[in-house]
C-alpha cells in the first residue's frame, strides 16, 4: 500500500505557525500602543472609584447625611451652569488620567555619585600612563571627562566595578608586557582587591576590558566524567575558556560544567604532566584524581616522595601495580617501568613490521605518578645511588609511543631539583595555590590574562597544555578517604570510584608504605630484583 503523504499543515507548518504568532505579536503590541490612554483613562477611574468607596466607608454614619447633601448640591449646580456636564467630563477624564498613569519610578540611566566618583578616581589614576605632553587633544588628562575615555561600565551590588571597557591612545605601548603589566596592577588596585580580574586587550581598537571572575565552584567531588578513553579531566575553569561542558552531580543536582580536559595516548601532543604548588595546595588532590580517571581504562604506577601514605588507599587495588614510599622500592618500580616502556616500543615496531596490530599489552596505558621526586632525590644523593628521576627519561622520551603518560607533582621549592629531561617533556603544566605573576609564568612559560589572588581554596590554580592559553582551574575534590578531616560526602564519594581489592596491602611485597628512608639499606639486591603487580604484572629489572 502506498504511503499517504502527511498533510501540508503537519509536514511544513512551522514557519507558517511561527510566522502567524509573529503577526498575532506585533497586532497586541500595536494595539496596546493606540488603546494606551484608554487603558490609562480606565485604570484611573478604577483607581477614583476604590477611593470614592474607601472615603464613604471612612465617613461616620451620622455625616453621611450632609455628605450626600453636598454632593448632590455639588451636582445641581454643574448641571445648571453654561456647559457644566463637558466641563465636568473633561475634569474627570482629566483627573482619571492622571491617577491611572504609570508610577513605577524610572531606572536610573547613569551611575549614582558613589560610583561618579570611583570612574573618576579611576580616570585620574590612569592619565600619568594614556598621556604624553605632546598630545594636542588628550584623551586622558587631570580634570578631563572620564565618559570620552569609558565606554561601558558596570557595578556590583558592593558599588565597585565589575566590568569596564576603556579606550586608550593609539601611542600607548600595547605591545609591551611590562606596559600591560602596569596597567592591569594599576586597575587591579584602584577596582577592589581580593577578586580576580581577567584583562582583554584589544590593541587593533585600542579597547581594553576588564572583567571581574566569579570564583570557581569547590563543592564538585569526585565521580565518574563523561569523557572519551585518552581523556583526563583536570578540573573546571570558566564558560568562557572552552566550548566543551560536561554534566556533574552536586549534591543530587545535576548541572554542566566546562572542564580542562587533557589528552593523552598516542596522538597526543602533550602526553606527560608536570604540577606545582606549594604545600596543601592541592596537587596530592590532583594526582589522586587522575589516578581514579586513568584506573578506569589502565594501569597506574605510583611513587610516593613524601611517605606520608596518601595513595594508601590505592594499595592492592585492581589496576594499581605497586605504591611505592621508600628509595629501594622507588627505584626497582622505575627501572621496569623504563624496561616496560622498552619492550612495548620493539613489541609495536614488530607489528607495525610485520603488517599486525599492535599487541593488547601495549595498547593499555601505563601512568606513573610521581609525587615529590625531590624528596627521593636528595635520599638518593645522600645514599650515593641512583636520583630516581634519571629512571623517568626513556619513558618521558618514549612514552607517547608506547602508552606511557608520566605525571610529576613538586612544590615550588624544589623545582631546581628537577632533571632537564622532566622539564622538557611534560608540556602539559598546573600551578595550584597561591602563586606570584613570576612563579606561575616560570611554570607555565606565559603570565595568565587574570591576577591571581592572594587567598585560594585548595585545588584552586591554573593549567595549561602545551602552547595553548591559560585556564584558569579548579581541582575536583579527592581527599584522602582515610584521612579523619576528610567529610563523610567526599570520603563516600572517592570510596565509590576505588577498584576492586584484589590483594590485601598490608601482605602485598610490592606495595611499600615505609614510615621513611630507613629500610633502604636492606633492599639493595645483588641479583636480578623480581617486582610483582598486583596479580597482573611480572618483570624482572636488573640493577644496573
Amino acid at each position: 500500500m502506498a504511503r499517504r503523504p502527511l498533510p501540508r499543515i503537519l509536514s511544513n507548518g512551522s514557519a507558517p505557525i511561527a510566522r502567524s504568532r509573529e503577526l498575532a505579536r506585533t497586532a497586541a503590541d500595536g494595539a496596546t500602543d493606540v488603546l494606551h490612554p484608554l487603558i490609562t483613562i480606565t485604570r484611573g477611574l478604577r483607581r477614583l472609584a476604590s477611593a470614592g468607596r474607601r472615603k464613604w466607608a471612612d465617613t461616620p454614619k451620622d455625616r453621611r447625611g450632609p455628605l450626600l447633601f453636598l454632593v448632590a448640591a455639588v451636582i445641581l449646580v454643574v448641571v445648571l451652569i453654561p456647559y457644566g456636564p463637558l466641563l465636568a467630563l473633561i475634569t474627570l477624564m482629566a483627573a482619571a488620567a492622571w491617577t491611572g498613569r504609570d508610577r513605577t519610578p524610572p531606572a536610573p540611566t547613569g551611575p549614582d555619585e558613589s560610583q561618579v566618583q570611583r570612574l573618576t578616581a579611576l580616570y585620574e589614576a590612569l592619565v600619568p600612563y594614556f598621556s604624553v605632553p605632546e598630545d594636542p587633544s588628550p584623551l586622558f588628562a587631570h580634570g578631563g571627562e572620564w565618559e570620552k575615555a569609558f565606554e561601558s561600565y558596570e557595578f556590583d551590588d558592593t558599588g565597585r566595578v565589575s566590568r569596564i571597557v576603556l579606550r586608550y591612545p593609539a601611542y600607548f605601548t600595547d605591545g609591551e608586557a611590562d606596559s600591560r603589566a602596569r596597567i592591569e596592577q594599576l586597575l587591579h588596585a584602584k577596582s577592589g582587591r581580593g577578586r580576580e580580574y581577567r584583562f582583554e586587550w584589544d590593541e587593533e581598537g585600542n579597547r581594553l576590558s576588564v572583567t571581574v571572575l566569579p570564583p570557581l565552584p569547590t563543592d564538585i567531588a569526585a565521580q565518574r566524567f563523561v569523557t572519551a578513553p585518552g581523556e583526563t579531566v583536570l578540573g573546571f575553569t570558566d564558560e568562557s575558556g572552552t566550548q566543551r561542558t560536561l554534566p556533574v552531580t552536586d549534591g543530587g543536582e545535576r548541572r554542566d560544567m566546562p572542564p580542562v580536559v587533557w589528552r593523552t595516548g598516542v596522538r597526543s601532543t602533550e602526553p606527560h604532566l608536570l604540577a606545582v604548588g606549594h604545600p596543601g595546595s592541592g596537587t596530592t588532590t590532583l594526582l589522586r584524581s587522575i589516578a581514579l580517571q586513568a584506573l578506569q581504562h589502565g594501569d597506574v604506577l605510583i611513587v610516593e616522595g613524601s611517605g606520608t601514605g596518601d595513595y594508601a588507599c590505592l594499595a592492592g587495588r585492581s589496576g594499581v601495580l605497586a605504591v611505592e614510599c621508600g628509595l629501594a622500592g622507588a627505584l626497582a618500580s622505575l627501572e621496569w617501568a623504563a624496561h616496560e616502556t622498552e619492550r612495548r616500543l620493539i613489541a609495536a615496531n614488530r607489528a607495525r613490521q610485520a603488517g599486525r596490530p599492535a599487541p593488547d599489552d601495549t595498547r593499555r596505558p601505563l601512568w606513573i605518578l610521581f609525587d615529590r621526586p625531590s624528596v627521593l632525590g636528595h635520599l638518593a644523593a645522600a645514599d650515593g645511588r641512583k636520583d630516581p628521576q634519571a629512571l623517568l627519561q626513556v619513558p618521558l622520551r618514549h612514552g607517547r609511543a608506547a602508552n606511557v603518560t608520566v605525571v610529576v607533582a613538586d612544590q615550588f621549592d624544589s623545582l631546581d631539583a628537577l632533571t632537564d629531561s622532566v622539564c622538557q617533556h611534560t608540556r602539559a603544566r598546573v600551578v595550584l595555590g597561591p602563586a606570584t605573576y613570576d612563579q606561575i609564568e616560570d611554570v607555565l612559560g606565559v603570565a595568565p590574562h587574570t591576577t591571581p589572588t592572594p587567598d585560594v581554596p585548595a585545588g584552586r590554580g591554573y593549567a595549561r597544555l602545551g602552547a595553548s592559553a591559560v585556564h584558569r582551574l579548579q581541582v575536583p575534590a579527592t581527599p584522602d578517604p582515610y584521612d579523619d578531616a576528610t567529610s563523610d560526602a567526599d570520603r563516600q564519594a572517592v570510596l565509590a570510584l576505588l577498584p576492586l581489592r584484589t590483594t590485601p596491602a598490608d601482605d602485598s611485597p610490592e606495595v611499600r608504605a615505609s614510615d621513611g628512608p630507613e629500610p633502604v639499606e636492606a633492599a639493595e639486591p645483588a641479583e636480578p630484583v623480581e617486582v610483582e603487580a598486583v596479580g597482573t604484572v611480572r618483570a624482572v629489572a636488573a640493577e644496573g
